[in-house]
Parts: C-alpha cells; sequence; structure tokens
C-alpha cells in the first residue's frame, strides 16, 4: 500500500471508448456547444461592464456566474474533446485527476452560492424595496462573491484531501469522461465510508441548504406578487425573477440527481448522459436563458450592435 502511494497511479479515463459510432458526431456537438459557451458568456460579461443600465447587483452577480461557467467547461470539454478524437483510453496523471477535480468542487461550489446570492438580490429588491439599497450596497455585493469562492476553495480542499489520500488500484480504471467525485470514490479500496460521508455532508450544505434558501426567498416573492394589484407590475416582477429562476431548476435539478440519488440502481451510461448535461450543456444554456428572456440585456445588446454597427 505504501508503495503505491509513493509510485501514484495514473487514471485510466474511459470517457466514450465504448460508443465508438458516436465519438465523431458527439465530438462535434461538444465542441460547438463549447463555442457557443464561451461566446455567449463572454457577451454576458462585456455587456454587463460596459452598459450603465446593467450596472445593478444582479448583474454583478451575472457577470461573476459567466466567468464560472467559462472555468467550468474549460476544466472539463477541451480534454473530453481530446479523448473523443482519439480511438482510444486515454490516461490521465494521478496529479491532474486531482487537480481537475480541485478545480470543479471550486467552481461548482461558487455557482451554488452566486445563484443563493441572486435569489437574495431579488428578494431584497421586491420585497424590501426602501432597504434594498443599503442590504445590498456594493461591499455586500463585493463579501458575497467573496464568499462564494472561499467556500468553494474550502470545499475543494477538504474533499481532495480526503479523495487523493486514499489507496488506489495500480491501474485505476475511471467509467467516465473526466474526474468526477463519486467515479473516482468507487475505485478507493479503503477508507470509502469517511469520505462517503464527507460527499453526502458537503451535498446536503451546498446543494440542498442554498436551494432551500432560494426555495423560500422565492416563496416570499410569490407573496409579493401575489399581493400587487396591478397586472402590468405584477408581469414585469415576474420577468425580472423567470431567468435566475430557471438557472437554478436547471442546474439544481441535475445536480441533485447526480449526486443525491441512490447510486445502486445507477448505470454508467446515465451518470456520463448527466454529466454531460450539467458539466457541458448548462453552462451554455445561461448566456441563452438571460439574453432571450430578459428585456434589459436584450436591449443593452441591441443598443451595442446599433454603437458598432450604425445602419442597425
Amino acid at each position: 500500500m505504501a508503495k503505491e502511494n509513493q509510485t501514484l497511479p495514473e487514471f485510466l479515463l474511459l470517457g466514450f471508448s465504448d460508443l465508438r459510432a458516436l465519438q465523431g458526431p458527439l465530438l462535434w456537438v461538444v465542441l460547438l456547444v463549447y463555442l457557443v459557451t464561451l461566446l455567449g458568456n463572454s457577451l454576458i460579461i462585456l455587456l454587463t461592464r460596459a452598459s450603465p443600465a446593467l450596472h445593478s447587483p444582479m448583474y454583478f452577480f451575472l457577470r461573476h456566474l459567466s466567468v464560472v461557467e467559462i472555468l467550468y467547461t474549460t476544466d472539463t470539454v477541451p480534454r473530453t474533446l481530446a479523448d473523443l478524437a482519439s480511438p482510444h483510453p486515454q490516461a490521465i496523471s494521478f496529479q491532474g485527476c486531482a487537480a481537475q477535480m480541485y478545480v470543479f468542487i471550486v467552481l461548482g461550489i461558487s455557482e451554488c452560492c452566486l445563484l443563493t446570492a441572486m435569489a437574495c438580490d431579488r428578494y431584497a429588491a421586491i420585497c424590501r424595496p426602501l432597504h434594498y439599497s443599503t442590504l445590498m450596497s456594493w461591499r455586500a455585493c463585493v463579501a458575497m462573491v467573496g464568499v462564494s469562492w472561499l467556500m468553494g476553495i474550502i470545499t475543494a480542499t477538504t474533499h481532495s484531501s480526503l479523495i487523493f489520500t486514499l489507496p488506489f488500484p495500480s491501474h485505476p480504471i475511471i467509467p467516465h469522461f473526466f474526474c468526477d467525485i463519486l467515479p473516482v470514490l468507487r475505485l478507493a479500496s479503503a477508507g470509502k465510508h469517511r469520505s462517503q460521508i464527507s460527499v453526502m455532508t458537503a451535498t446536503v450544505v451546498f446543494i440542498m441548504v442554498p436551494f432551500s434558501l432560494i426555495v423560500t426567498s422565492y416563496a416570499r416573492i410569490l407573496g409579493a406578487i401575489l399581493a400587487m394589484t396591478s397586472t402590468q407590475s405584477r408581469r414585469k416582477v415576474f420577468s425580472t425573477c423567470s431567468s435566475h429562476l430557471l438557472l437554478v431548476l436547471l442546474f439544481f435539478g441535475t445536480a441533485s440527481i447526480t449526486y443525491i440519488r441512490p447510486q445502486a440502481g445507477s448505470s454508467v451510461t446515465t451518470d456520463r448522459i448527466l454529466s454531460l448535461f450539467y458539466a457541458v450543456i448548462t453552462p451554455m444554456l445561461n448566456p441563452i436563458i438571460y439574453t432571450l428572456r430578459n428585456k434589459e440585456v436584450t436591449r443593452a445588446l441591441w443598443h451595442m450592435v446599433k454603437r458598432q454597427v450604425p445602419s442597425a
């Protein structure tokens, strides 16, 4: 065991090597999604910095969420593309696997916290409008973003140190396309119970608790909307929340299914499809949802286009 720990085994990522007929089409689909993710989220970052109309706490959080989405996909997609382009499964070093999982956890937990901060912003704007400027001051917003990243770092450090100090087989094989927590944890030959408790505790704290806070915020927002007498006011308030609410359902829904559902009845194919959705597809949907469903972002985009192309 000591010898295994000293030599540090390489992990073999099976990826989609068992679906060779689909590797080619999947390569182009993942590449297209990745490019749209980079372009769309970069556009959100640019718009929220350049447009004075978007210099508000909600779009400050959205800008940081877009940064997270770009890094989130970049942590896994480039290597996935390289693996899809190869006819054989590719190996990843022990350090490379640990680094990939560490970054993935940091960004995943940070996104949970940022989505919660955005829900708090909507609650303060709709339910506590007279105190909004105090509750969501610039200092408070910066503190929320800082705490989001800090919680991600703390959780990633704890998880990585627990998982990668466990003994692994000399030739571990991961039936996945990146070093996700559960597939790697299943390979450990001892001490899994302690790490599984840690994973489930973090899952409850950083998925269920933020989701519960978001649900509570929106329950109060719904009460405030129903108390409004004007139909136009109701529509306006609901339109400011619908984009964020849709992102919350997508992110927390797929994360909960992946990490909280019973593992006994799960299959490798199901795990990979779910992971592909929340690690690759969901980050692409963030800018699409906000540009199509949010009038302020759409208006800012149109103004930018008109400045660049006067004839528009």
